[in-house]
């Protein structure tokens, strides 16, 4: 396997450790500041910061740096509609094809269920995508998986806010999940369809709520 670049390590370090640190939203961030972080030079992780502009993950303003903006209301609700269009039809698909990667999900949902705390949020959440993402997998769409995966940076930021702003939401996450995995286990459509809406729903809520 080819050694990281130091883009793509500032890039990974970026997008997995400060863009998901609650106490970063709405903060600057400077090259030299990232450089003395993770030692190395600035030219890398200007052309990393290049490619979290171009996602719209950071915001780049001259003489300041990045700016992590906070999602605003509209950005959160737009990704639970994306995410629900996506998510139902996954499931759907996967019942009607009889791939519904039941054994996995229960796995996961047990992997969450031992990353309870504020101190685990982020391992939670990360859990939480893969729940999501592995029955998105299961339809054998490549180009769906891309553009669900292409969601990942912004659901994570939105999920760990509200994890550390809303007490017993863990709680609620695993209920919620319980009940999208009971209908999707048991072959029905409908049941899948208003357990996935009920989640995103009650995420929303928490999200607009914090």
């Amino acid at each position: 396997m080819p050694a990281q670049s130091g883009r793509e390590k500032a890039y990974a370090f970026l997008k997995e450790t400060v863009l998901t640190d609650p106490d970063m939203q709405g903060k600057f961030l400077t090259e030299q500041e990232i450089a003395d972080r993770i030692g190395i030079s600035r030219t890398p992780i200007r052309e990393a910061l290049l490619l979290l502009a171009a996602e719209d993950l950071v915001q780049l303003v001259p003489k300041r740096g990045a700016h992590i903006a906070p999602l605003s209301g509209r950005e959160i609700t737009e990704l639970m509609e994306l995410r629900g269009i996506v998510e139902r039809h996954a499931a759907e698909r996967t019942i009607e094809a009889g791939t519904v990667p039941v054994e996995k999900l229960r796995e996961l949902l047990e992997r969450q269920r031992e990353l309870m705390g504020p101190e685990q949020a982020k391992e939670f959440i990360a859990v939480d995508h893969l729940f999501h993402a592995t029955m998105i997998a299961a339809v054998g769409n490549e180009l769906l998986n891309r553009h669900y995966d292409g969601l990942r940076s912004r659901q994570i930021r939105a999920g760990v806010v509200a994890l550390y702003t809303q007490t017993g939401r863990q709680e609620e996450v695993l209920g919620e999940h319980r009940a999208i995995l009971d209908a999707v286990a048991s072959g029905d459509p409908e049941a899948a369809r208003t357990a996935i809406s009920a989640h995103l729903e009650s995420t929303l809520k928490v999200l607009l709520a914090g």
